[in-house]
Order: C-alpha cells, then structure tokens, then sequence
C-alpha cells in the first residue's frame, strides 16, 4: 500500500469516528424536507399533487376586488410561498421569505434599520456581506462595528445605546470561526431585548445548526449553497423567530415593495433540491471530514481548520451547539503564493471555483 493510500484509509476512519460520535440531526427534521411547504390534499383541483407545482402566472383573476391569495406574482404565488412555508418550518420560524440572492435578502433586512442605527457585525465575514456592510448600507448612515465576538467582553461592550442589529457568521467563511449563538444572543438581549440577533446559517443548514432555538431572531442564508445543493439557482432566504409580528409585516412589505424577490421557477428548483437535503448534508459531512483528516496529516499542510476536528480551537463549543458539519474546509498549505496557485491548478476532481 503506497503512502498516499495509508493516509487516505486513515483519513477515512477518523471521519467516520467523528461522524459517528457527532452527528445528531434535529429530530423531526427530515420529515419536514420530504414534506414540508406543500399540502398535496390542499389543491384538489389540480388532482392533489405530490409535487409543488410551477405558478408562472405574473397576474391572478380575482372574483371579486381585493379577494383573491394572490394578485400579482412579486406579491406572492403559491411556487414561492410552499418554498418560504417549508424554510419557515425547518428553522422552526414563524414566517419565510425567499429572495433572488443571498445578498438580495442581507439587503432586504438592512432596510429594515434608520439612518443612525448602529450594527455589531463579526469581524470574519462572507467577503460579499462585509462589502454589501462598508460600500453599500454605510451609505445610508447605518453604523457598524466588526468585533471578534469569540470574546464574549469584546461583543459586550460594543454594543451601544443606538444598536438594533447584531450580525453573526458562524463558521465563517472562509476561516471557519465560531461564534457562541445562545451566548451572544443573551449579551444582546440582555441590553435591549429590540436588538435583533441575526445568523448566517449558510454553512450548517438548519439540518446542523438552529440559531432560533438557540436565541437568535433572523436566520439569513444563501440557498445557492447547501440548500438548494445543484449549482442552478441563486437565492437566499430569511426566516424570523416566532412572536416577531412587527418585523414580520415590515419585512414582507420590504420584499413586495423593493422586489428583491425569487421567481416562482427558481423556487420550485429550490424546493426540488431541498427535499435531498438530508442525505446530501450527511455525505458533506463524511467527505469534508475526510479531505481535513488527510491534509491535516500531509507533511506539506500547515493547518487545517474544520469545527469537526479536535484541533479546532473552538471543537468543544461547534459539538455544543452544531448536530454535523458540512464539507466546507480552511486549508494553510506550506508554500508560496506561486505553490499554492499550482496546488490548486492541480485538483482533478474538486472544481477551481469561486463563489
């Protein structure tokens, strides 16, 4: 056996070690991939189908004025909607909302803030957000600060008399950093229970991780990602915490009223690629905890940061408040700029991409 393959077999024990004595899915969770967002017997009409069906209709006949679900397809159909209802239940939210990106719904729930509001924001952040922060809502008077909310104090005292909004990445792309959710959302709450904790979930899906039940108020993810899961549909998605009617409303008149939404195709793509999720997170998780255990033991690694390793500096707090881990992995290779640029040149099956 050659020393590429002992390390790969040892690489794929460890994985399964790991993945054996950490994964513990939500219970009820995948039921509600399978099945949620769409009530076969609630469309009799069309012969109750298994399958959500496509409402490509831009407009909707109304019987009488003011009458109908729906009116206009920016407002709402029914493709978007089943798609929103079944993100809603798998963060165990009170109400979805789908839009055209994931930067489409970070924008849609900045506007929810006033010229003068202040946001603490994690200091390692998805570089499309920290952008969308500094060039984009700085414009319009909103304030951030960006602390390293590993350090419960630093988070604490950033917090002033005019912070509506804490942001939260956790892992964060791409340094795989964590931030203890249940313990900040206390912090935060603890000085103003309006402020509204906010997480990207991007990384862990509901499937690994529900920032709601753990305090927080928004979860904000790019369905692009893990959710949808086959690289054809960009979106992203908000869902709030339930007993939040206010941001509620303001957040759907926000969606109708600056358009950022999801088209009912993509929706039904979206909604498709979910009802896979489970099956799909589970082999993430074998696969990236495979690739960090064999760089992790490559004499021409550095370092490898995954939260499912116990060299994570933050191992014990992601097996606190994480059920699994996805395949994203942080790797520091033991060369130049010119090295690494050839290293990944090289990759045969893992695809050069940027996204």
């Amino acid at each position: 056996m050659s020393s590429f393959e002992e390390l790969f077999e040892q690489a794929v024990k460890n994985a399964r070690e790991i993945n054996d004595t950490t994964l513990k899915p939500i219970k009820g969770i995948e039921t509600i991939i399978t099945h949620g967002g769409h009530d076969p017997l609630a469309l009799p009409d069309m012969g109750h189908p298994v399958v959500s069906p496509i409402t490509l209709s831009t407009t909707f006949q109304q019987l009488a004025p003011a009458t109908g679900k729906y009116e206009y397809s920016r407002s709402g159909n029914y493709s978007r909607h089943a798609l929103e209802k079944c993100l809603a239940e798998l963060d165990n939210g009170s109400a979805g909302f789908a839009f055209a990106s994931g930067l489409a719904a970070l924008n849609a729930l900045l506007q929810i803030l006033d010229t003068g509001d202040h946001v603490v924001a994690f200091d390692d952040l998805y570089g499309g957000s920290g952008r969308y922060f500094r060039r984009v809502a700085s414009k319009f008077g909103i304030e951030f600060s960006y602390v390293d909310m590993r350090d419960l104090e630093a988070a604490r005292n950033a917090i002033k008399t005019n912070t509506k909004m804490v942001f939260i990445e956790t892992p964060s792309n791409p340094l795989m950093r964590l931030v203890d959710i249940s313990a900040v959302s206390h912090i935060a709450h603890g000085a103003n229970p309006n402020i509204l904790v906010v997480v990207d979930n991007t990384y862990s899906t509901p499937y690994f991780l529900r920032p709601l039940d753990l305090g927080a108020d928004i979860t904000l993810a790019s369905l692009t990602k893990y959710i949808n899961g086959h690289s054809d549909v960009v979106m992203g998605s908000l869902v709030i915490r339930k007993n939040l009617p206010q941001v509620e409303t303001q957040l759907r008149f926000i969606q109708n009223a600056a358009g950022g939404i999801a088209s009912p195709f993509d929706s039904y793509l979206c909604l498709r690629g979910l009802r896979t999720l489970a099956v799909r997170m589970r082999a993430h998780m074998m696969n990236g905890l495979t690739i960090a255990n064999f760089l992790a033991a490559h004499p021409k690694v550095e370092t490898v940061l995954h939260p499912g390793l116990k060299t994570h500096p933050q191992h014990e707090l992601a097996r606190k408040q994480m059920g699994g881990f996805s395949g994203m992995v942080c790797v520091y290779l033991k060369s130049d700029a010119k090295g690494t640029a050839n290293f990944v040149k090289g990759l045969k099956i893992l695809p050069r991409l940027l996204i």
